[in-house]
C-alpha cells in the first residue's frame, strides 16, 4: 500500500509539475500560486499569451491581439462536455457582470462539429467563439482538449494571469476577473 500512494503522489507531483508549467515554454508560472485547479500570475510573473485567432463561428476573423487594453477571459469549450454546458451561464453572467470595467470574452469551441457547437452556443453565451475542430488554439495555450473546460484570464498586456483548468462558477470567476481588471484602467477609447 505504502508503494502505491509514493506512485501516486510522484505522479500528482509530476503532474503538477506539467500544469505550472504549461502556459509558456520557459516555466515562469512554476513561481505562480496554484490552488485547486486555478494558477494565478502576479504581474511580474505573466508570459505572453501566444497568438489567439481564427474564424468564428458566427463568420467572420477574430484576433485576440486587437482586444489590447481589456482584460481577456478565453473559455475553452465543447458541446460534448457536460461541465461546459453548466458553466455556460456562470460565463455568461461574469461576461455581463464585468463588461462595462474593460473586460471582453472569448470562447474556444474544439474538437467539435460546426453545427454542433452553433446549436450549443444559441441561447447560452453572447459573446463571440472561434471555431477550433483540431485544437490548435487550445494546444497552444497548453490546454489539451481532454482537459476542457479551462478559461484563460489574459491581463491588458495580453499577457496570462490565470489558468483555471475546471469549470467555473461565477462566484469564483467574476472575483478573478475583478480583481486583474482593477489593476490598470482600460485605455481611453477601449471600453
Amino acid at each position: 500500500m505504502g508503494v502505491r500512494r509514493l506512485a501516486a503522489g510522484l505522479l500528482a507531483t509530476a503532474t503538477t509539475a506539467v500544469l505550472l508549467t504549461g502556459c509558456t515554454a520557459d516555466g515562469r508560472e512554476s513561481a505562480c500560486d496554484s490552488a485547486g485547479g486555478i494558477v494565478e500570475c502576479a504581474p511580474e510573473q505573466r508570459s505572453a499569451a501566444p497568438k489567439i485567432a481564427g474564424e468564428l463561428l458566427a463568420g467572420g476573423s477574430y484576433d485576440v491581439a486587437g482586444q489590447r487594453g481589456q482584460v481577456v477571459v478565453v473559455n475553452f469549450w465543447g458541446s460534448w462536455c457536460a461541465p461546459c454546458r453548466a458553466e455556460a451561464d456562470d460565463l455568461e453572467s461574469t461576461y455581463q457582470a464585468t463588461k462595462d470595467a474593460g473586460v471582453t470574452f472569448l470562447g474556444i469551441n474544439v474538437q467539435d462539429s460546426r453545427d454542433k457547437a452553433i446549436a450549443f452556443e444559441e441561447g447560452r453565451v453572447s459573446y463571440p467563439s472561434i471555431f477550433d475542430p483540431g485544437s490548435r488554439l487550445a494546444l497552444d495555450m497548453d490546454i489539451p482538449p481532454n482537459t476542457i473546460p479551462a478559461t484563460v484570464v489574459l491581463d491588458r498586456e495580453g499577457r496570462i494571469a490565470t489558468v483555471i483548468r475546471a469549470a467555473v462558477r461565477q462566484e469564483g470567476l467574476q472575483p478573478i476577473v475583478e480583481r486583474i481588471a482593477a489593476e490598470a484602467p482600460a485605455p481611453a477609447g477601449q471600453r
